[in-house]
């Protein structure tokens, strides 16, 4: 991934003797066997798997509290957990659910005024009022965007550089970006979201915003001498894993070498995906043809350009055995998976084959689109996916907790026009939602991982979460778009998803705080614990600016202590401090002894309030 591997003859040989010794190896094993050529694979028998058959809607399943369920899901829901003997948790107060759904849609923490109107409104339609404003704010997309990006690998530069060339880089990658929130935004229907950033240059005119989708795959891996065949085949095989593992929740790259060990892709199933970004060339394309011919003529990087694809030379694959160049097979044709095709593997001859690529993926006879989605929604809003291997739906990822629920979610999602706010708009007005996130009806050891959802798991926020909420709460943040910011710059008060990310040297901060690395496809995050992290809350110039900040603001209400200190919990937390908080945050407040020279102890009791585990954690 950090460059060319090694191609040499006596490597490849070598390769191919180890691959073969492994294999024989195998087939004496206990372990599970390849899955064999194209020709041994039962297809109507591979076609049975859970997977394969096509999302139906199910009739919500008999249950004894239905008083308690309040949109469809908790049907669901609710009869797994009657099943197993547990009860859903009662119901959270409501500045704990506000705090979390805005949190949860928007990235950034309720205001004062938003928590009190909320309080206030005691009309039956009080959550329904809150869930669309919400979903109607321009944070939304902003906030989906952050996690989206993961998932597309986004990044602006490559994972190597040589001297000072960066002919490879990205200067305009944040024309996607821009893209993708908008996308969220409008609500743009999934599936025509996926063909956008498949063919959109077959399906928009060249003046169209629609095109900046593109980069999808015009932002993925460039590598050093890109005529070289094999230097090729590894940027094919970026685009047929991001491809699949994104919207189709496969594997489809682990068949580049030989068949899939698991799962009933072959390996002439790979070379047909991979002959359609074969067929397919990187390029910028002028925004202001103008301007553009300028900066090239002046050899300054192209800022009126984005970076999208188009078709190439057209070619079908030979395919290379055990991945081998050199080592040529038969011709494949452009084409689908055989496993997701009606009988012989789909072949496309229109172009390059993105445009059939992105209609196979999207349409709504594909049991994979939107199951895999729908997961990866349920995951962001309740901490938890019904699929724990979001990215990965083949044999060796987990079975569904609640395979009804998600096929009815994933055929409602569908036949209501694929509609990501409807989808999470249900999700948010649950009762499944609006549970607690402690179950005193239900000892946690019988739900000990909280596959029945029997209550909503507390959760830290991740990194864009926690330096926009710093910014928010601070009165710092900029609502601002446009090009990429350093993250490292002090001067950058934008909101997270407009920081540049680096596929060559990740941010330490987001490194830090568990952001994954651009170079491939994320299929979710890590969480991880380090006293490195409370030492960066502890020292870092950022947070001691939020903290200063913060004190300036709270100061400058020119109430009493007790007062500021309230409105100071009211900002962070969403509540009220209690007596005894209140008490000691004015003994502390009162002692100045033991101030440093460069913070007050006001601003240290903000940092303090800022990177306490409640400014950290939901719930």
């Amino acid at each position: 991934m950090f460059g060319s591997p090694p191609h040499s003859k006596a490597f490849r040989r070598l390769s191919t003797a180890v691959t073969t010794l492994a294999l024989v190896g195998l087939a004496g094993s206990t372990m599970a066997s390849p899955a064999g050529s194209e020709g041994e694979i039962n297809w109507p028998e591979a076609r049975q798997f859970w997977a394969f058959q096509k999302p139906v809607r199910h009739d919500p399943p008999p249950a004894t509290r239905i008083e308690w369920a309040r949109e469809r899901l908790d049907h669901f829901i609710l009869a797994r957990m009657e099943a197993a003997n547990l009860s859903p948790a009662p119901a959270a107060d409501r500045r704990t659910w506000i705090r979390r759904a805005t949190f949860g849609l928007t990235g950034l923490p309720p205001t004062p005024g938003e928590i009190d109107s909320f309080l206030e409104d005691n009309i039956p339609e009080a959550f329904e009022k809150v869930a669309d404003r919400l979903l109607a704010s321009p944070r939304f997309g902003e906030r989906l965007t952050s996690l989206w990006l993961t998932i597309a690998r986004y990044a602006e530069d490559q994972a190597h550089q040589v001297g000072g060339r960066t002919e490879h880089y990205y200067p305009n990658a944040h024309l996607y970006r821009a893209w993708v929130i908008d996308a969220f935004n409008r609500d743009l229907p999934y599936d025509e979201f996926i063909r956008l950033q498949l063919s959109a240059d077959t399906a928009v005119a060249k003046d169209s915003p629609d095109r900046a989708a593109l980069g999808f795959l015009g932002l993925g891996h460039k590598y050093y001498s890109r005529g070289r065949l094999e230097v090729m085949a590894d940027e094919w095989e970026d685009r047929v894993d991001t491809v699949s593992r994104a919207f189709l929740g496969l594997t489809v790259a682990c068949a580049r070498c030989h068949t899939h060990k698991f799962d009933p892709i072959t390996t002439a199933d790979y070379h047909a995906m991979a002959g359609i970004f074969a067929s397919t060339k990187m390029l910028n394309e002028p925004i202001d043809p103008e301007k553009y011919a300028k900066e090239k003529d002046k050899n300054k990087k192209p800022l009126h350009s984005r970076h999208v694809v188009a078709d190439g030379a057209l070619k079908d694959l030979t395919i290379f055995i055990r991945g081998d160049v050199e080592n040529k097979g038969p011709v494949v044709k452009r084409g689908f998976l055989q496993v997701l095709s009606t009988d012989a593997r789909r072949e496309f001859k229109k172009g390059s084959g993105r445009q059939q690529l992105a209609e196979a993926i999207s349409d709504p006879g594909n049991p994979l689109t939107a199951r895999v989605i729908v997961n990866r929604i349920w995951k962001r809003v309740f901490g938890q996916a019904l699929v724990n291997t979001p990215s990965n739906f083949g044999k060796l990822g987990e079975r569904p907790s609640h395979p009804l629920l998600l096929d009815d979610l994933s055929a409602r999602f569908m036949t209501d026009g694929w509609s990501l706010k409807s989808l999470v708009r249900e999700m948010i007005l649950s009762a499944t939602y609006r549970q607690r996130a402690d179950n005193p009806n239900t000892a946690r050891q019988q739900d000990a991982e909280n596959r029945y959802y029997s209550r909503i798991p507390r959760r830290r926020l991740d990194i864009e979460q926690f330096r926009d909420a710093l910014l928010f709460v601070s009165g710092q943040l900029e609502d601002r778009e446009g090009r990429s910011l350093e993250l490292s710059d002090p001067k950058n008060r934008r909101r997270t998803v407009y920081g540049r990310i680096s596929r060559n040297e990740l941010n330490s901060l987001m490194m830090q705080f568990d952001y994954p690395d651009a170079n491939v496809h994320a299929a979710d995050r890590s969480t991880t614990t380090t006293p490195i992290q409370k030492l960066w809350m502890m020292n870092n110039p950022f947070v001691i600016e939020q903290a200063k900040q913060l004190a300036r603001l709270l100061k400058s209400f020119d109430r009493s202590t007790a007062r500021n200190i309230r409105n100071a919990y009211e900002r962070l937390y969403g509540r009220e401090p209690t007596s005894g908080e209140l008490q000691l945050g004015i003994s502390f407040l009162s002692d100045t002894d033991d101030s440093p020279a460069d913070m007050t102890v006001w601003e240290q009791y903000a940092q303090i309030l800022m990177t306490a585990n409640e400014f950290l954690y939901v719930d």
